[in-house]
Parts: C-alpha cells; structure tokens; sequence
C-alpha cells in the first residue's frame, strides 16, 4: 500500500502552518535553467569556482540562503537574471543583475546589483526534493503568473515545508504563506498587495525565528492585527526552557509567553522513512 503524499497528510491532520517559516534575513536568487536536482546547487552543473564565490557571498551575509529561480517562458530568452532580496526589519530591498553565462557569476557581486523597482513572489515547485512541492506548486505558480506582472513570479527551488506546498514566499518581506492553491491564489495575493496579511495561509515571516513567529501570529489573531507593520518586535528573552516575547502595535505593547511542545506524528516529507513529532509553540499570555 502506497503511503500518502507528506502534504496530503499534513492537511488531512489539519497541522498548524504557525511558526514553520525559515528564518532566512538575505536571499541569493540564481536563475538557473538546467535540471534541478535535489541538492539544486551541489547537483548543479555549475562550475566548482561559481559554486565557491556564490557560497562565500551567502556567507559573508546574516541568516542568508542560495536558492534557485526559473521561469519557463524565459527558456530561449539569452539574458540570466539573478535577484539580491534583504528581508530585515527597516530594510527591504531587493536588487536585479543581468549576467550572460554562469561563469560570468565568478565576477559579480550580486550585493551591488541595480534596484529591482518590485516585489518577487516565490513559488516552491523543487519536485525533486519532494513531489508535493511540484504537485501543488507548479498549479500555484500558473496562477500567480497570470495574476502578476511577468518579472514579478519565479519557481523556486526548496524553501523548507515541503508538508506545507502549495509554498509561498513574499519578498522582499520575507512573508511565507503555506497551502496555498488556485483557488485561493487570488484572495492571498490581493490581501498582500493590500499590505494585509492573508492569516488563513501565513505560515510567518523569515526575519523571527520559532518562537517569535508563534508569538506574533497569536498576538495577531487576538488582536485583530494583519497589516504587515502592525506589529514591532521589542524584547525576546528565554528563561528556563520557554520564551518571553513582547511585541509592540503603536503604543501598546503585548507580551507573551512561548513553550515549545512535541507535535503530532506526520512525515516531514515524502522521503522521511518514518513518522515524526515536529516542534510545536505553545503561546499563553505572560
């Protein structure tokens, strides 16, 4: 008997989407059109010196990440774009460099690149990694690409959550929305171009780790807070196993207490060779 799909499982056992962004402060964005393996950069045909200079950039960066980007109607197109985003609190960019090869990558800071002038919007379709990101995110990909201006779309390679797919992520905020499908593609797009966070789909946002993210989305919740800025992190402090997390909206200020809990058993992926109890946020009122 086959085993179900991760993402099937995940949904069918109604698994939280809180707190399960990755915390990622810079994005490297590569635009690459061959096979996408599932280590995409390892697996990649670039060259061994591309490969280094791309890392060494990665890791002269904060909590930053490589991935790869493709779009299919640019397949015949000879320029290579690649894409510099900073997800920071006060700092949101993101920047665009034009290249012709990939070895032309060996000479190019892609810090310095030129302002993009728009957003991205990331959709998860790695199939090699895991199958339920190509299941739902190629579906997903199709209709944010009819919804969006052409250089506003990407597929991406693996972000984390494959559980989670269809995956997407918001840049340059750094906001991930989990589940998302054709059907409600639509109303979560309108409600971020709207500065709104869709609540129903936010998974959290890349610049807070676990802990910060459960505390912010419950604060949302009871608060009825969803605009992107609504909220302001102030103080994050761990005593004795669990977190104190106080965020300010204006000039209130919400303080909450955050322990971490074993969830239930699910598989993480389609490749996991069993069953397992994902970290779970429990959050009270300090």
């Amino acid at each position: 008997m086959r085993r179900p799909f991760c993402a099937d499982l995940s949904r069918e056992n109604d698994e939280p989407l809180a707190a399960t962004a990755s915390r990622i402060d810079h994005w490297f964005l590569i635009e690459y059109r061959g096979l996408w393996a599932r280590d995409s950069i390892s697996g990649s045909g670039l060259s061994d010196q591309v490969k280094q200079h791309l890392r060494n950039q990665v890791a002269s960066t904060r909590h930053g990440r490589l991935l790869f980007i493709r779009r299919p109607d640019r397949r015949g197109t000879p320029e290579l774009v690649a894409f510099a985003a900073v997800s920071r609190t006060g700092e949101t960019t993101v920047t665009r460099t034009a290249f012709e090869a990939y070895d032309d990558l060996r000479g190019l800071d892609l810090l310095a690149g030129e302002p993009a002038g728009h957003p991205l919007f990331l959709i998860c379709t790695h199939g090699k990694h895991d199958p339920c990101c190509a299941r739902y995110g190629r579906t997903l990909y199709e209709a944010l690409r009819d919804e969006l201006d052409p250089d506003w779309a990407w597929q991406v390679s693996h972000i984390g959550g494959d559980r989670f797919a269809g995956n997407l992520v918001c840049l340059p905020e750094g906001i991930y929305y989990g589940r998302v499908d054709r059907e409600t593609a639509g109303a979560v797009l309108d409600e971020h171009l709207a500065g709104r966070i869709s609540m129903a789909n936010y998974r959290g946002r890349s610049i807070y780790t676990f802990a910060v993210q459960a505390a912010e989305r419950w604060i949302r919740e009871r608060a009825g807070l969803v605009g992107l800025d609504d909220l302001k992190l102030a103080r994050v402090e761990r005593d004795n196993g669990c977190f104190h997390v106080t965020f300010a909206a204006g000039r209130e200020s919400h303080r909450v207490r955050v322990d971490q809990e074993q969830g239930d058993l699910t598989l993480l992926t389609c490749g996991s060779e069993s069953l397992q109890r994902p970290l779970r946020y429990a959050v009270s009122p300090a």
